[in-house]
């Protein structure tokens, strides 16, 4: 154990360290520490502005024993937590490369002499230095009823009930940026399971993403997303071995309600989270029933090896271009081959696979997968909210079977209300049946649950009409990169005759995101509303000679022949895109088809599909 001379004091900045009672105070706020940390601590401040190598440090707190050098760097770690130390700051803390670490901050040192045991035989000495060790003693006295008050105060604080709560992204401190889909993926799971508590509003990831790398002010946070209480966590892996600091900050006042660190291996990855939401929502002091405490214990895997699988995937499927689609694809299903029973995994194919069709023009045998994995997943877990919702898209899309469709949509928001996802298709789904205003409801639905999703936001832009430019300019200023946001835009802008702007946004729609051909389709369109048909000719070739080298959707063809005034091409194109069930044509009754709509033909077509 460390010691410093016996009744010293070491402030700095905010804080205080009292080598005699083995505390760290902020601002009369008891930090707590474990010994092994406030050592380190210690030994850092009582050699201020000295370079202390590695080697040095670890003799020092853990004397006559041997201990990797990732011990060390932990505790170096929690200590720039508790100090409020940013990436890069450097207020307290200094890593000197090839050698160790050095103190920085301005420390000034009170060394206070022990007062006399009165019975000791040896005469007291009076004047200056009794006073001296009078006043001293009532110093640390004093600091100590600060403490126990402190104390007191996050005690009975802690018993609040905290009703809204965000959760910052979690830092990423390992030094490795294929990690950080550790930590995002870690933020998102929690989120998740926070949602389940029927009594607590949790900000979406969508949400709180914004505020990654950005400066950790709890009360700006909290005014700004209209939260009570804001958590921060900071993930480290360093080998097999996993720690996440996290901390949770009352927005009101910026004090510290809840800290703790979870040590585990990373064999214990499901564990971990389990154990933080669990321990969370009893800081929160949110009153919850048994069944919700039973979906907050629920593991979806217990294989930590399949969980990580599962995390590098959503992140990457969350990209929505078909390279990253196609690779979560594929971690998805080594995750299943961890853990065959793993239903989350099943239905994350089943809407990778959709997205696949969706945004980057895979063909529709993409769906035969993807509707045999959603069935699986609700095999598995039939209270799987995402796997029902994940079954209704393809039983619609696919299928065609609309009423089968929405029964499974609504068991999907029965197990999950807060499934802004499972909103969002639903809305979609009812847009294609031509039910307007539930669609708007649902639409605004998933926004309200993530209002700061570039894609739920681009998505209901059109429901006001008064306002559609305004909120898709919005949505635009949350992701400019988005290309779902410009082809909204293209829309909006065609649909109030801004010919130009809407013809500019859909070719930088195309431009972001050149492997799908609804941006040509939309382009067309334009031409079309604009009185300038004979401009979607080229489109047109374009799509034609695409064709031959790789799949484009039949429905999209169709539609610029319709626009191009040739009927006969559009119904060819539309027989073809029937015959292998192209997942567009759910968007039959949306779209004008003024060339052919008469043509009993397709009405046809219609008939068949289920309108």
């Amino acid at each position: 154990m460390i010691n410093g001379p016996e009744s010293s004091i070491y402030k700095f900045d905010a804080f205080c360290v009292d080598s005699g009672k083995r505390l760290l105070l902020r601002d009369d706020e008891i930090i707590a520490l474990t010994p092994k940390v406030f050592e380190t601590l210690l030994y850092l401040v009582n050699h201020n502005g000295k370079v202390l190598e590695k080697d040095e440090l670890m003799s020092a707190i853990w004397p006559d024993t041997i201990v990797e050098e990732n011990n060390l760097n932990k505790n170096i770690s929690v200590l720039r937590q508790v100090l409020g130390e940013k990436p890069g700051a450097h207020r307290f803390i200094v890593t000197v490369p090839g050698k160790g670490y050095k103190f920085v901050a301005d420390v000034r040192t009170i060394s206070v002499e022990k007062i006399p045991d009165t019975s000791d035989s040896k005469p007291r000495r009076e004047g200056r230095s009794s006073k001296r060790s009078a006043f001293a003693a009532a110093g640390v006295i004093a600091a100590l009823a600060i403490a126990v008050l402190a104390f007191g105060y996050s005690y009975f604080n802690n018993q609040r009930q905290i009703d809204s709560i965000a959760v910052m992204p979690f830092v990423n401190e390992s030094g490795n940026a294929e990690l950080e889909y550790l930590s995002d993926g870690l933020t998102g799971n929690l989120i998740e399971s926070l949602s389940k508590v029927p009594d607590l509003q949790v900000k979406a990831l969508s949400t709180v993403v914004r505020y990654k790398g950005a400066n950790s002010d709890a009360r700006r946070i909290g005014q700004e997303l209209n939260v009570e209480a804001v958590l921060f966590g900071h993930l480290i892996e360093t080998g097999e071995d996993l720690t996440l600091q996290v901390e949770l900050v009352d927005s009101r006042n910026g004090n510290i309600l809840w800290r703790q660190t979870y040590q585990k291996k990373v064999s214990g990855l499901v564990v971990l989270q389990s154990e933080l939401a669990r321990d969370l929502v009893h800081e929160l002091s949110v009153p919850i029933t048994d069944k919700t405490r039973e979906k907050l214990a629920k593991r979806d895997t217990e294989n930590s090896d399949a969980n990580r699988l599962y995390l590098r995937g959503v992140v990457l499927a969350r990209k929505l271009t078909e390279q990253d689609i196609k690779k979560a694809i594929e971690l998805f299903w080594q995750a299943i081959h961890k853990d065959p029973k793993y239903a989350r995994a099943y239905a994350a194919i089943a809407s990778a696979h959709r997205s696949l069709t969706l945004c980057c023009d895979g063909h529709p045998s993409e769906l035969v997968q993807a509707k045999l994995a959603a069935q699986k997943a609700v095999d598995l877990d039939a209270e799987l909210a995402e796997g029902h919702s994940a079954l209704a898209t393809l039983i619609y899309s696919y299928d065609w079977n609309w009423a089968e469709a929405e029964k499974e949509f609504l068991r999907a928001l029965e197990l999950d209300p807060n499934s802004s996802m499972s909103h969002f298709s639903y809305a979609d789904f009812l847009g294609r049946m031509g039910r307007q205003k539930e669609r708007n409801e649902q639409g605004e639905r998933a926004r309200e649950l993530e209002p700061f999703s570039p894609f739920f936001n681009a998505f209901g832009a059109q429901k006001d009409p008064e306002k559609a430019v305004e909120r898709i300019r919005f949505a635009i200023d949350l992701d400019p990169n988005f290309y779902f946001s410009h082809s909204m835009a293209a829309a909006i802008y065609s649909g109030r005759k801004m010919y130009a702007e809407a013809i500019e946004e859909a070719r930088l729609s195309k431009k972001l995101s050149p492997d799908q051909t609804w941006s040509d389709v939309i382009l067309s369109n334009i031409f079309v509303n604009a009185g300038r048909p004979e401009e979607s000719r080229p489109i047109l070739d374009q799509l034609l000679l695409r064709s031959k080298s790789r799949f484009v959707p039949p429905y999209h063809i169709a539609v610029v022949y319709n626009n191009v005034g040739d009927k006969e091409g559009a119904l060819y194109w539309l027989e073809k895109a029937y015959a292998i069930r192209d997942p567009k044509m759910t968007f039959l009754k949306t779209m004008n088809w003024k060339n052919v709509e008469n043509d009993p033909r397709f009405q046809d077509i219609l008939r068949r599909v289920g309108f």
